[in-house]
């Protein structure tokens, strides 16, 4: 991994002040003094920093326009002024978002040092938290892998391997084959584990939308883009970025990406800015990039970029002896989340039934369907009623007629629909094609509730 020095700019410092901000700043960072305003903006619009050192007079009108300027073209970037006194510091309020710090001259080199660094990894810090919608709770650890089977365990052994590289990574299965769990594992046992880790599902994100989620976009680029947006690559600078379901790209967005990952560089949408970014890249996908290949939709090139370390995750069928352990873990998770301690474990019905059934949806679908066993069960036992697998062909239930087993039915399909949606109302209710008020109302009425909506009210 290279490590990219952070990027200073300065303007207007006295030598005194230059000579502080060089022996503080030097040895770790690159740096660029400006004195001549136009020379300056010039430098700002064209190039990303990392921070920006500005020296600040409140009767110095000027510098009130470069702020402004600096607001309009980066306003990500951290602004630390410079002034005889903070107390007598007059500036506009307008201008808080991006000024970090204030230091009173002169400098000190252990100030500014402070300052830039802190400064700096609280831009990552935010950058990360703008984009990780919710914290990750998840411990990846490759000991933590249920692997009994021969095939997985190969895939396991592959894998441990290639975390230690930072070879591009295409993993290939079905959907539910823990793609995105092996990347995150990947990510944590790597020499990257201290940076982002970065997840983009490629199949959620419409077209139109994708390459500013990506590469970013700056102000006025297009209709709605009111402010400068980070891209996602940016932002997984030093760390690692995991493109989900990649073979739903458009061959325009694979011409960027292809560059990004030969280049380590790309424009953000309406900028001139050419970004320097090092990122590895894990790819995964559910179909055959042979096949699109042939039929025109994916770019031959880009296949064997990222084909480098491929992998094959098999499905839930073929790993028969990996199914009582898995079940027994996702139960364990499920109990603690929603504070079922009551339940201990699977009755031997179920247990049979689980290895009996070859599970389609794979590990997504028996995680959901132990999650909804949870949620219904009021025994100590998960047991067969609880268990709803619709594809196991067992018999139609008889025609409801009393309005208690209406009920059931009703809340039986509004939590398969919540746990098939991630438990967001607002897609369950699209999937049960009613309006996410009617879906709010039964679900008061059936005293649903999940662990996430909590976290998410206390925010």
């Amino acid at each position: 991994m290279v490590n990219k020095k952070a990027t200073i700019l300065a303007y207007k410092c006295s030598d005194e002040n230059r000579m502080s901000i060089e022996s503080a700043l030097a040895s770790t960072f690159e740096l660029s003094f400006h004195s001549d305003p136009l020379i300056f903006q010039k430098e700002v619009s064209q190039k990303p920093f990392d921070v920006i050192l500005m020296n600040f007079h409140k009767e110095n009108g000027s510098k009130q326009q470069l702020l402004e300027k600096i607001q309009e073209q980066t306003p990500s970037t951290p602004v630390i002024l410079a002034c005889q006194s903070e107390e007598t510091l007059e500036i506009d309020k307008s201008f808080e978002p991006i000024i970090y710090d204030v230091l009173n001259l002169p400098l000190s080199p252990g100030r500014i040092k402070r300052s830039v660094r802190h400064a700096i990894e609280q831009r990552r810090q935010e950058n990360e938290l703008a984009y990780l919608r919710r914290t990750q709770n998840i411990v990846y650890s490759f000991d933590r892998i249920i692997a009994e089977s021969e095939s997985f365990k190969a895939v396991i052994k592959s894998l441990r391997k290639f975390a230690l590289t930072d070879a591009t990574i295409l993993l290939t299965g079905a959907t539910g084959t823990g793609k995105s769990y092996l990347s995150g594992t990947v990510h944590y046992n790597s020499p990257r584990r201290e940076h982002p880790f970065i997840k983009i599902n490629c199949a959620n994100i419409p077209e139109t939308l994708l390459e500013s989620e990506l590469f970013g976009h700056e102000r006025g680029s297009f209709t709605g883009a009111d402010k400068q947006r980070i891209g996602r690559f940016e932002q997984a600078d030093g760390g690692t970025i995991f493109l989900d379901e990649i073979g739903e790209i458009s061959l325009e967005i694979q011409s960027k990406l292809l560059r990004v990952l030969e280049d380590k560089s790309f424009e953000r949408i309406g900028g001139n800015k050419t970004i320097k970014v090092d990122v590895r890249l894990i790819a995964a996908t559910n179909k055959d990039l042979q096949d699109l290949i042939m039929q025109g939709k994916f770019r031959e090139d880009l296949y064997y970029r990222i084909s480098v370390l491929p992998v094959h995750l098999p499905p839930l069928k073929d790993r028969p002896k990996c199914l009582a352990a898995l079940a027994e873990n996702l139960l364990e998770k499920s109990i603690k989340s929603l504070n079922k301690g009551n339940i201990t474990g699977f009755s031997e019905e179920v247990l049979s039934l689980i290895q009996g059934y070859e599970w389609p949806g794979n590990i997504r679908q028996l995680a959901n369907t132990v999650e909804r066993a949870v949620i219904l069960e009021d025994d100590d036992q998960i047991s067969l009623s609880s268990m709803h697998i619709p594809e196991m062909g067992r018999p139609h239930a008889p025609l409801i007629q009393t309005t208690e087993s209406l009920e059931v039915h009703e809340k039986e399909l509004i939590l398969r629909a919540l746990s098939d949606n991630h438990w967001v109302q607002k897609d369950a209710a699209k999937c049960l094609d009613i309006s996410p008020r009617a879906l709010n109302y039964k679900i008061k009425k059936f005293g649903i509730t999940h662990p996430n909506w909590r976290k998410h009210k206390k925010e």
